[in-house]
């Protein structure tokens, strides 16, 4: 690297250190779990601050299954699916995952970025067009600049603003509408069915990213699509395996046979990267049938994120509204945030502060994310924490003090 670029570099890292806006990574030095031992940190951490929603992440069946998946079939394919083959696995865990979003066919990506950014550059192209919910996450965000197909973005959740932009684009070829089903920073949930109701009379099909939303919404953890009733309606999922399905990583596009087999010819992250590995692919099975076999922890989730969600407004903080496993409490300038995450990592939490570009200047939040192994001693623990560091950072006072105003 030259000198100058380096000194480029390091210029731009010292702006971020000296606004408070420079994110430090913790090294968690054992398994994920609702406590782990950290580096950074001497005796257990409670984590919050995880997407490990349904505590699969070390569960012992999940953890063999990729053991016996690795001696079975070794580190990796070590090429591309089409010119080394596919392994049995990746069939098994396609045909799990088109079963589990009720769709006639799936296909897996080492990553759900991957799977986003692989799926509408293949779909939608310049007759084409994409509406996408302005607070998606990144991944969808990019896969829309990566089509050439005509591309607006709709206020976040406003229905009347994505019927004005549904009728911009009259004579498109296709037209799809894109949402997260759960918004990853703020815990909403898309209205999915006035979504569908406006893509019928459009002739839209709908792209949905449930990545937050598989293993949490709905009774069995089907996702948004359960959550409303509308399973069997959407037609084309995308979602991660590395959140509630095993933490690991891997993600995969959910469809109709025709679609799958369209991606399986042109989706380049498809075509030029290699196959799941099969560790993956065994421990997010294992994952799946767990979750289907075992809907009381869909339950207890629910439950926990309902105590959480109310505690946190007993000792007067402002959780933004949601039925979601996610948490946020919005405290405003990103580098107060991360402090804030700093004073809870001292008294044993992890929970991350999240700031500018994640989101929008003014609104740096702290997200909480709930997990369906924490015990109610762990919460009971949580809730006394914030709020003797809410009254240290001045977060509790202020609340109470404007609610009194």
């Amino acid at each position: 690297m030259s000198a100058a670029l380096d000194q480029s570099l390091q210029g731009d890292l010292s702006a971020m250190r000296d606004a408070g806006t420079l994110k430090t990574f913790r090294h968690i030095t054992g398994p994920m779990d609702t406590q782990v031992s950290m580096a950074e940190k001497s005796g257990p951490v409670l984590v919050l601050s995880s997407n490990n929603y349904l505590g699969l992440a070390d569960h012992p069946q999940v953890v063999a299954a990729g053991k016996k998946a690795l001696d079975e079939f070794g580190a990796g394919t070590a090429s591309v699916r089409f010119i080394c083959g596919t392994f049995s696995i990746h069939e098994e865990i396609e045909r799990t995952l088109a079963q589990l979003s009720h769709t006639e066919a799936a296909l897996t990506y080492v990553s759900c970025w991957t799977a986003n950014t692989g799926l509408m550059p293949a779909i939608a192209g310049e007759q084409d067009a994409l509406v996408s919910d302005e607070l998606n996450h990144a991944s969808l965000i990019d896969g829309c600049r990566a089509s050439k197909a005509k591309r607006l973005v709709y206020k976040h959740s406003d229905m009347a603003d994505l019927e004005a932009k549904f009728q911009a684009i009259k004579g498109a070829r296709r037209i799809f509408v894109v949402t997260d089903g759960v918004f990853s920073m703020e815990g909403d949930i898309a209205k999915l069915p006035e979504i569908i109701v406006l893509a019928k009379k459009h002739g839209a099909s709908i792209i949905l990213d449930d990545s937050h939303g598989t293993g949490v919404m709905g009774k069995h953890g089907r996702g948004t699509a359960e959550h409303y009733g509308v399973e069997g309606q959407i037609d084309i999922i995308t979602g991660t395996l590395g959140k509630a399905l095993g933490g690991a990583a891997g993600g995969y596009v959910a469809g109709s046979k025709t679609l799958i087999d369209y991606l399986s010819q042109v989706s380049r992250p498809q075509l030029f990267s290699n196959a799941l590995p099969a560790t993956i692919a065994a421990s997010a099975g294992k994952a799946i049938e767990i979750l289907n076999k075992e809907p009381q922890r869909v339950a207890r989730l629910h439950e926990i994120t309902r105590k959480l969600r109310d505690g946190l407004k007993n000792l007067g903080f402002e959780p933004l509204e949601g039925e979601s496993a996610i948490v946020p409490i919005i405290v405003g300038d990103t580098a107060f945030a991360i402090k804030m995450s700093q004073m809870l990592l001292a008294e044993g939490i992890f929970v991350t502060g999240f700031g500018y570009p994640v989101v929008p200047q003014g609104t740096a939040r702290l997200r909480i994310q709930a997990c369906a192994t924490l015990t109610d001693d762990q919460i009971t623990f949580a809730l006394r924490t914030f709020e003797r560091v809410g009254e240290q950072a001045g977060v509790i006072g202020r609340v109470r003090q404007a609610a009194s105003a």
